[in-house]
């Protein structure tokens, strides 16, 4: 009981705020624009929203519900459900802790470039053969470190270092209440801007990209395409909502008894898919407007650090404005899910070890410097080619994200569903969700996705990632 009282606490907007800016990260401001307009435009976002509100909603409330009626962190929370199922609780801490290295390390390319732009300097970044972008990831010709990344991404994971040191209300939560308003500020700005922005060249208008963006495209559609358009947005919504990560579970054992759990639920879901599908109205449409559909069919690193910059520098010297805004932009909402990681770890080692928030954020911080050095020198020729990287066909990086987005978190979601759904029971989770009598509309869909039709789903998922469907 004494941990308990003793806990720290978000307040109602303090716990909104601080989870959607988990859920708002990279892959809102870079995957889902590349998805959307590979996967058919309009047709890839409403199959993608219809899982939000029916997939994502039953794990996010599963995990928030969990949190907040046991007030622990993952292992903990599963602990408590029965000891067994301690070890579904360490898989979601083992998540975020691989994650957050790789994370910080691409954080620090946004830096190098946010830099870039804010000192004047953002035409040095417009190189179409992608030269500029090798150089600030590390990759140099004669082989040499380079020291520039490791130094972004020092920056990087040092300013969520300090953040998550100062605790939850002094420190995630004064961030998310300044952050994320910003982030919408600007997010909102360069959207509006860039709609209607024209190439002189080719005469192409961002409007016609618009177009691309959100109307349906069923051209060469067949059922095996559109299960691969299905399964894409599944694995968008999975990693977008920060779910099987632990960080929903620690969230929600911040967040007030008094406070509304479904009002927040939705706000969540509002907040995050609003900014998804904004990043698109910034990317898809004036990509095509400055490099037409050739451009549309950049992805990964090459649409937001070598497509976009030639995007910018096509809009005239205001472009230069807009590229330091959008890479400040992208700043927020990578540091703000950074956050949610180390949060996951350090609270799970607080809990864990009855260790002090300072000592278990230290910990987390050492671990991710270690980790995250190794990931930035993998770009470096000379060590890429005597390390691991090499002998298992690709970059530290790259094997770090298979192994947590497609492979554990699938996992850890289907023994989530089933401790939820079958152990504890959604019965008891409903009782948390409505703890002071509100309604909660979408009950039925929570309780036959959480026991039946998740795990199922869950299981594709991660078949997928073996390559079973193509």
């Amino acid at each position: 009981m004494e941990e308990k009282k003793a806990r720290s606490t978000f307040s109602s907007l303090g716990f909104v705020l601080a989870a959607a800016g988990s859920a708002v990260g990279l892959g809102n401001l870079w995957r889902f624009p590349y998805l959307a307009a590979k996967d058919g435009g309009g047709l890839f976002i409403l199959i993608y929203l219809v899982l939000v509100l029916s997939f994502g909603f039953a794990l996010m409330t599963s995990e928030i519900a969990l949190g907040r009626k046991t007030q622990k962190s993952p292992v903990a929370a599963f602990g408590e459900i029965g000891k067994t199922w301690k070890f579904v609780g360490w898989g979601a801490t083992i998540i975020p802790a691989l994650i957050i290295p790789y994370y910080a390390a691409i954080g620090g390319w946004v830096c190098k470039y946010a830099f870039t732009y804010l000192t004047g300097h953002g035409r040095d970044a417009v190189d179409a053969s992608g030269g500029f972008f090798q150089t600030a990831i590390g990759i140099t010709a004669d082989g040499s470190v380079a020291w520039q990344p490791i130094l972004w991404f020092f920056i990087f994971i040092t300013a969520t270092f300090i953040i998550v040191y100062l605790g939850v209300e002094n420190g995630i939560e004064k961030a998310s209440v300044i952050l994320m308003p910003i982030l919408l500020i600007i997010i909102i700005f360069i959207a509006g801007y860039s709609t209607f922005v024209k190439d002189e060249v080719s005469g192409r208008t961002a409007l016609q990209g618009l177009s691309i963006y959100l109307v349906p495209n069923f051209k060469g559609l067949t059922l095996v395409k559109f299960l691969n358009i299905v399964l894409d947005a599944m694995g968008q919504m999975f990693y977008s909502l920060s779910l099987a990560m632990g960080i929903m579970i620690t969230y929600g054992s911040y967040m007030k008894k008094d406070s509304s759990m479904p009002k927040s639920i939705n706000q969540i879901e509002l907040f995050d898919t609003g900014i998804a599908l904004l990043a698109g109205f910034i990317m898809v449409p004036t990509v095509y407007c400055f490099l037409g559909e050739e451009g549309l069919g950049s992805a990964g690193p090459s649409l937001m650090f070598i497509a976009l910059p030639q995007v910018f520098n096509g809009m005239g010297s205001f472009g230069l404005v807009i590229g330091a805004l959008f890479f400040v932009l992208v700043i927020f909402a990578a540091l703000t899910s950074c956050i949610s990681l180390m949060e996951a770890v350090t609270a799970t080692i607080m809990d864990r070890f009855n260790q002090s928030r300072k000592v278990s954020v230290i910990i987390t911080y050492a671990i991710a410097l270690v980790i995250g050095l190794i990931v930035c020198l993998g770009y470096n020729k000379f060590l890429f080619e005597v390390s691991f990287a090499s002998v298992s066909g690709g970059q530290i990086l790259d094997i770090l994200d298979w192994a947590t987005n497609s492979f554990l978190m699938p996992i850890v979601a289907i023994l989530t569903c089933i401790v939820v759904g079958w152990v504890w029971g959604t019965d008891k989770a409903l009782e948390e969700v409505q703890l002071n009598g509100e309604k909660f509309p979408r009950k039925p869909i929570f309780v036959v996705m959480t026991k039946y039709i998740a795990p199922v789903l869950l299981f594709i998922i991660l078949l997928n990632s073996f390559g079973l469907f193509g």
